[in-house]
């Protein structure tokens, strides 16, 4: 009986001391941090994200995630509440995103900031200071990758359309072509090979045209020397072009007492010579009227009006 009441104190006291053990070892680990909470806003999708996921600011664990919950104001949105160290650089440019740790797809969050000396963000278990959550790199990678399929689809379809039967017809007509093309290109230097066999005599011709048209301008050179010396000899001053002057000059001199002198006489011969000739037709036109005038006279003029014997005519 007293061995029994021996086992039993023994086993309790050992129980009690596992407990005061466990109690000591828990009070001496307890986290003394004091934390702070935020909040982050997204409408994303947030895969790999579970309560107790770390917090880091940039690289540094700096809190824990608290609660995954949904937005009760605002339909399709979520809440992502964690604790976050008192003192943490928290400010109102700072943005969250998703980094996932190696290849075991568990996420965490990853604090960052556009700029340094920010304000800081204020919160308070009343009104939670919010934070945006910005796509990480999968996210990135994921909306690339899917412009990049969409531009791959666009691309194939072009190609498919470039490829089909009406097009491939026209790409093998057009080889065909520069086929063709290429051929005639070939037979050129065969034709250009007489013509080419032609150039050296054509250039000893072209070398004796230059030189007869060396001794063409040498013999206009000694033209033209030849009418310097002519109009040197004309403009002297015993020349003939002096001489030439002179002789108009005579001539305006006799031409000028011509004009004086001899034109005026003749302009008065010719009236009383034209005065002349109207006086002999008048005569000429009264014998042919009146023939018996050359023997009885002229008749006697019939008195005008106004004159002595006129009278005037009876209707």
């Amino acid at each position: 009986m007293e061995n029994r009441s021996y086992a039993l104190m023994t086993g309790v006291f050992t129980i009690a001391l596992l407990v005061a053990t466990v109690l000591v070892g828990l009070w001496l680990n307890r986290d003394k941090t004091e934390l702070t909470p935020y909040e982050i806003v997204t409408t994303q999708s947030i895969p790999g994200l579970n309560p107790q996921a770390t917090v880091r600011y940039r690289g540094l664990e700096v809190g824990r995630v608290d609660e995954i919950v949904f937005d009760p104001k605002v339909t399709g949105q979520i809440l992502i509440r964690m604790s976050v160290e008192e003192g943490s650089p928290i400010t109102t440019t700072t943005f969250a995103s998703l980094g996932y740790q190696g290849v075991t797809g568990i996420a965490f969050i990853q604090l960052d900031d556009d700029r340094t000396g920010s304000p800081l963000l204020k919160t308070d278990p009343d009104h939670v200071g919010r934070i945006p959550l910005r796509p990480g790199l999968l996210d990135q990678l994921e909306k690339r990758g899917l412009a990049i399929l969409d531009r791959t689809e666009e691309i194939t379809t072009r190609i498919n359309t470039l490829m089909s039967d009406e097009n491939q017809k026209t790409i093998i007509g057009a080889f065909d072509n520069i086929s063709k093309a290429a051929a005639a290109y070939g037979e050129i230097p065969q034709r250009l090979g007489p013509t080419i066999d032609k150039l050296p005599r054509l250039a000893d011709k072209l070398e004796g045209s230059l030189e007869s048209f060396d001794t063409f301008a040498d013999s206009a050179t000694a033209t033209v020397k030849n009418y310097d010396r002519l109009a040197t000899g004309l403009q002297a001053p015993d020349g003939p072009l002096n001489r030439l002057n002179d002789a108009i000059g005579s001539l305006q001199g006799v031409t000028s007492d011509l004009e004086a002198e001899t034109l005026p006489h003749v302009v008065r011969m010719t009236d009383e010579a034209r005065t002349a000739l109207r006086s002999v037709r008048r005569t000429a036109d009264s014998l042919s009227d009146r023939p018996q005038s050359i023997l009885f006279g002229a008749p006697n003029a019939q008195p005008g009006p106004g004159e002595p014997g006129f009278v005037a005519p009876t209707k």
